[in-house]
């Protein structure tokens, strides 16, 4: 994959500022349905017509979804799949990007699970690259640009995720707050930052791997030399993101890294004290996605789920009730939040292929060497 954040700020221009036409060079053409793919094992993918969505039946079935979604997003979606699908039960099994990957891997040889909710694109890209993934071009397939999807159709962007400072509005004004990655690293804000578990979460793996590439991915001891900085500033690093979340509402630290749309979710539907800055640098702008699972079980649930979570109904309905961003580019404005029309986001320049490549070599040497030790 080559360097695209260019690409990305034209688009994410286009999408939340005018016409949603897609300005991106790479994305596929057409839009019309056509006749059932085949995706089945072996089968030709990528240059295959988009598959009809299964057609509904009347027999039990059966749906496991791991998932790193919120469950505010589940009392969303899960009711109205339901409604549509009353033969369908769903089971959902909740876990960090990081951990599906690791879990499906570990289940190749007997899957237990059928979709895949929630995941980064390098966590998906990895999987993949594993045979961990079921190809299938979905029926939405050309409505989501070439630089949110897999070539070979094993993955689908379906939201974009902006890489955010994080902090408590009730213990910092905005101007206090760090206005650039780098000010992270400034004395003042020792022991006010915490940061939820790196290992496990799909989003900080991403964010510290961006603070690696940013200082150079051919010396990453550049990188690992900001990390230790910022881990010396690091009062703490919390289990999970309801923990991360309670050490913020008590202020036992006023500062994180986070995810835009979490903080949108947890402020204004939450009631919880946070606000963010927009690196004036610019923000890893993460690709959030799904995907079938191979040897899924229940592989035509997981296409009637897949197909139903990319609808536009759906997608709209998320921007404007958990403000989340959508990969599709046919979402009128006029279906989208106010301040999602207005907000410009800025990417960082990253190669997203590097940062696979090389995400879990930084991210052990991160873990071995540098979390806790900055203060030494």
């Amino acid at each position: 994959m080559k360097k695209v954040n260019h690409k990305l700020k034209s688009w994410m221009k286009g999408v939340f500022a005018s016409s949603l036409a897609l300005t991106v060079a790479a994305c596929s053409g057409g839009g019309q349905e056509a006749k059932p793919a085949d995706n089945g094992a072996g089968g030709q993918t990528g240059s295959q017509p988009a598959a009809q969505t299964p057609a509904p039946s009347g027999e039990p079935q059966k749906l496991v979804i791991y998932t790193g979604r919120d469950k505010n997003i589940f009392e969303i979606v899960l009711p109205k799949f339901k409604e549509k699908y009353p033969n369908i039960e769903v089971e959902t099994l909740e876990m960090g990007a990081q951990q599906i990957l690791e879990r499906v891997r570990a289940e190749k040889a007997n899957p237990q699970a059928d979709f895949w909710w929630g995941g980064t694109q390098s966590a998906l890209s990895t999987a993949a690259d594993e045979g961990l993934l079921e190809p299938y071009k979905p029926t939405f397939a050309d409505k989501i640009p070439d630089l949110y999807k897999d070539k070979e159709d094993r993955w689908y962007g379906e939201m974009l995720l902006p890489e955010v400072i994080m902090y408590n509005s009730q213990a910092l004004k905005p101007e206090e707050a760090p206005q650039d990655w780098d000010e992270l690293l400034d004395p003042k804000f020792k022991d006010k930052i915490v940061i939820r578990n790196v290992l496990p979460s799909g989003t900080m793996r991403t964010i510290y791997s961006a603070m690696i590439f940013r200082q150079g991915a051919d010396t990453p001891e550049k990188g690992y030399e900001w990390l230790t900085k910022l881990d010396a500033n690091t009062k703490e690093y919390t289990q999970d993101p309801t923990n991360l979340y309670l050490k913020l509402d008590r202020q036992e630290g006023v500062i994180s890294l986070w995810n835009l749309q979490d903080v949108l979710l947890q402020s204004k539907k939450n009631n919880h004290p946070y606000d963010f800055i927009y690196p004036k640098s610019g923000a890893p702008i993460l690709v959030d996605g799904i995907a079938l699972v191979k040897g899924a079980k229940n592989l035509d649930a997981a296409k009637n789920f897949m197909e139903f979570l990319m609808s536009p109904e759906i997608a709209s309905q998320l921007a404007k009730e958990r403000f989340q961003f959508p990969a599709r580019t046919d979402i009128s404005k006029d279906e989208l939040p106010d301040f999602m029309k207005n907000l410009e986001l800025k990417p960082l320049e990253l190669d997203w292929a590097v940062m696979a490549a090389k995400e879990k070599e930084w991210m052990q040497h991160w873990d071995e060497n540098i979390k806790g030790k900055g203060k030494k």
